[in-house]
């Protein structure tokens, strides 16, 4: 059977060459063809190059499934087919600034569309990621289609490709979800066959390539798996052709025409009989599988032996060229051969490194420092670093940054250069930091600028002192922070050290900007310039962190959203990711601001899996914004709380006494408001923090303490006085509706109270609106009902719009097709399917159903 026409894709393919036209007209896109193994995204693409118009080119890059990602590898594979700047910029992996250039410039051809194919997007390294990000933000300027293939059953939540997909969110992008083949299909493919449609579909469930595989087998009969399948297609071929299969399904990408020669002898003419029975694709320069799953199934079934064997073969093949380093340790694992893992590794790293693949970077090294045993001490400590410093950059939890770092400094300790010791000392005083080990990394600090102090060395020094200002400023130690800061500056400019004095800046500017010194603020946005300007992206990353935290203090929720989104884009430009999930904790708390609950929700749970420091502020955001939405939060605040306990900062354990105060208030649990709140607010009130101080403050008031906040002029200590108009006004100016109906609840005038209790329904704040009610009851105020009848007749309260969306998940339709078919956008869908999921107790879209079922919800 060939392959013909793609079957009901002819919908697909319009849209494809429609946007290909309008390219042409200089209105760029991004197409997102998602799907399951075998589905049809190659057959697609491989279509497409006969529908495009005659003046348009197709340019294809390919991800392959290596262990570590080749870097920039579906790039590369347009070396033959793009222009020489291009081509040049490719051979020079460093500069990414140039490489980024010419590909704008190559997909600048005016009147002409060009649809550059990326497949497979799912197993893309991280610099690959980088530069489509990159592309997503500027394709609606170029006359070119951005189309990129993958697998959606292969890419969770915590995928690196889901901030490509959240980016394209923002550019003009469609979304082509492929889906299986109808029965009427099958039945159509099926004739001419002695095959049972109802057999074959109940067997394949309707996926093209198993669909065609079974129907293509001799003998009518069905196999078991895909891999049967293709291993009897193996095994009818002849012994020397089979074994030249074998051969090339070890090597992970297409293969060109030399290594060819040298892995299969007879090269090309030997290949004949497996591209006649479609195993592969022969060309004149480069071969490759026809699928990739028929690549997989004949390596998985190959004895470990052989398996072995033919890495070691492909390894020495791809030695004798210019290979990518990433390709020779994926063979030089594969082969267990440990001297040629030692030989490339540390260069695979770096050029990963170099290229912006933090997380491939990490993973070469340690895949090296599984074998440690054959690098001199001398090596090792800068290998121990590099790893050190790649997993605290991609914020890897389930990699320890902190052990190969302690492990550095032990044998710093070893190799007399008191500079690198103290300079080591310092990262892993860092590192604990960002780990929640605050002992740790107090002690580490302290042991650094004890050894950079004897050596004279004014740079490290300066860094060290840096160090101690900015473990200072996030104790809430101002004083001590301040005045380390000034040290470390005097340092910098002395040695005219950028990095360094930006450092310093920005400990000095959020040191005293949280102890009440306003001219703070532009110390830390001096802090950024230094650092933008030098690109010290790291360092940038982190003043945009300290600009957004401190305005939320101040109450300037406003402000720190232009940071924050600011951040978000630098942080995610420089691959710095652990920044980057810290920014979007940061921006659920705007979000939590302006009670937009579920982007707060979404935002939140980017920090879930991040290290402690981020996962408590997360949780934070989570139980705040659950607890005021009526649904049972007592476990993220019980954890939270926990968490803030043992991080042992203020930063962290007034935010989880605050929320642990409102739950209980909230229940009426006023001994546990007192309990909890106490400790923090002395502990507030020591530090000089005046936000949390006034937040704690109020929770005492209303549980009955007595609290002295005159000194404050903050809304809740507005409110903790009975002023509730002037809380109700600097909440409003501030931009906090939920404090501001909150102020208007405590009125003692009924219409007023009535009011705040009527905008907090408006607001979905279930749990405080049933509060507020139960006290005017009390006051003897009748009160009106609360939520609409429609919202409150529905399942697990969802609006009406919600049980619409909840019943075309039931339909097993994807959000983009629920946006088409409700015509709203799918950014709105994804919080619609979000708030689903959060009010009815739901980790999953099918859990949703269930659970609705289960509560009497029926989508007839």
């Amino acid at each position: 059977m060939s392959e013909g026409r793609v079957l009901e894709r002819e919908t697909e393919l319009a849209t494809l060459t429609d946007a290909a036209r309008l390219a042409a007209g200089g209105s760029g896109s991004v197409v997102l063809v998602s799907g399951e193994a075998g589905i049809g995204k190659s057959s697609l693409v491989r279509e497409l190059r006969h529908e495009l118009p005659p003046d348009a080119r197709l340019l294809v890059g390919q991800c392959d499934d290596l262990a570590t990602p080749r870097v920039l590898g579906p790039i590369r594979d347009l070396a033959g087919s793009v222009g020489p700047d291009l081509a040049r910029a490719l051979r020079h992996t460093g500069g990414r600034d140039a490489l980024f250039t010419a590909l704008l410039d190559e997909l600048d051809w005016s009147g002409h569309a060009t649809v550059l194919v990326v497949e497979d997007v799912h197993w893309a390294d991280e610099a690959t990621l980088d530069l489509l990000r990159y592309l997503v933000r500027r394709v609606a300027d170029l006359p070119a289609v951005l189309l990129l293939t993958y697998r959606d059953d292969e890419v969770d939540g915590g995928h690196p490709l889901r901030r490509l997909l959240a980016g394209a969110a923002g550019a003009p992008a469609t979304r082509l979800p492929l889906r299986a083949l109808s029965a009427a299909a099958v039945r159509d493919l099926c004739v001419g066959t002695s095959a049972d449609p109802d057999v074959v579909l109940s067997l394949t469930a309707g996926n093209p390539f198993l669909v065609r595989e079974v129907l293509e087998s001799p003998d009518g009969g069905v196999p078991a798996s895909v891999v049967d399948l293709v291993l009897a297609r193996l095994h009818r071929l002849d012994p020397s052709t089979r074994d030249a299969v074998e051969r090339l399904s070890v090597v992970t990408s297409t293969v060109d025409r030399a290594l060819v020669d040298a892995l299969v002898p007879g090269g090309l003419t030997a290949l004949a009989a497996a591209e006649d029975h479609g195993l592969l694709v022969v060309e004149p320069r480069r071969v490759y599988f026809r699928h990739e799953i028929t690549r997989r199934a004949v390596v998985d079934a190959l004895p470990a032996a052989r398996r072995t064997a033919l890495n070691a073969a492909a390894l020495a093949a791809f030695e004798g060229t210019a290979a990518d380093p990433a390709q020779l340790v994926h063979h030089a694992a594969g082969a267990g051969d440990v001297a040629a893992v030692v030989r490339h590794g540390p260069a695979a790293a770096r050029a990963a490194a170099s290229g912006g693949a933090h997380r491939e970077a990490a993973a070469h090294l340690r895949l090296v420092l599984g074998h440690r045993e054959h690098f001199p001490d001398t090596e090792l400590v800068e290998l121990l670093e590099a790893s050190a410093f790649e997993c605290y950059t991609v914020g890897d939890q389930g990699r320890s940054a902190m052990t190969d770092q302690a492990e550095a400094v032990e044998l710093r300790r070893t190799l007399g250069d008191p500079v690198a010791l103290g300079a080591s000392l310092r990262w892993l005083s860092r590192i604990c930091w960002w780990c929640g080990d605050r002992p740790g990394a107090e002690a580490a600090g302290a042991e650094a600028v004890e050894v950079l102090t004897s050596t004279g060395h004014r740079r490290e020094l300066a860094l060290a002192y840096s160090n101690t200002s900015q473990l200072a400023m996030l104790a809430d130690r101002c004083d001590e922070a301040t005045e380390a800061a000034r040290r470390a500056i005097d340092l910098a400019r002395e040695v005219d050290e950028p990095a360094v004095l930006t450092h310093a800046l920005n400990n000095l500017g959020t040191a005293l900007w949280s102890g009440g010194d306003a001219s703070g603020q532009a110390i830390v946005e001096q802090a950024l310039e230094v650092a933008v300007a030098q690109g010290l992206s790291e360092h940038a990353s982190r003043a945009y962190c300290n600009l957004a935290w401190q305005l939320l203090l101040d109450l300037r929720p406003r402000e720190a959203a232009r940071h924050v989104e600011a951040g978000i884009r630098h942080a995610e430009q420089a691959e710095h990711v652990v920044f980057w999930k810290y920014l979007h904790v940061e921006r659920g708390l705007v979000a939590l601001a302006d009670t937009r609950w579920e982007d707060a929700v979404a935002d939140a749970r980017v920090g879930l899996d991040a290290t402690n420091p981020i996962r408590c502020t997360a949780l934070f955001v989570l139980g705040r914004t659950t607890l005021r939405t009526g649904n049972p939060a007592q476990d993220l605040v019980d954890e939270c709380w926990s968490l803030g306990q043992a991080l042992d900062e203020l930063q962290r354990t007034a935010p989880a006494a605050a929320l642990a105060c409102e739950a209980a208030w909230l229940r009426g649990d006023l001994a546990t408001v007192r309990e909890v709140g106490r400790p923090s607010y002395d502990e507030a009130t020591r530090l000089g923090s005046r936000s949390w101080r006034t937040e704690l403050g109020h929770w005492l008031v209303l549980a009955g303490e007595r609290v002295d906040l005159s000194d404050l002029d903050h809304p809740y200590a507005a409110l903790a006085r009975g002023d509730w108009r002037a809380a109700a006004s600097g909440w409003e100016r501030a931009g906090y509706p939920y404090e501001e109906a909150t102020a208007l609840t405590h009125a003692p005038e009924v219409d007023v109270a009535l009011d705040g209790l009527a905008r907090l329904d408006a607001l979905g704040a279930v749990a405080l609106a049933n509060r507020v009610r139960d006290d005017l009851r009390e006051r003897g105020v009748r009160v009106p009902r609360g939520p609409s009848a429609a919202t409150r007749g529905n399942v697990g309260g969802l609006t009406p719009r919600q049980v619409d969306v909840l019943g075309l998940v039931a339909q097993g339709l994807s959000n983009a097709e629920i946006a088409d078919r409700l015509v709203l956008s799918v950014r709105t869908v994804d919080h619609h399917v979000a708030a689903i999921l959060q009010k009815l107790g739901s980790h999953t879209r099918s859990e949703a159903v269930g659970r609705a079922a289960e509560l009497g919800w029926a989508t007839g």
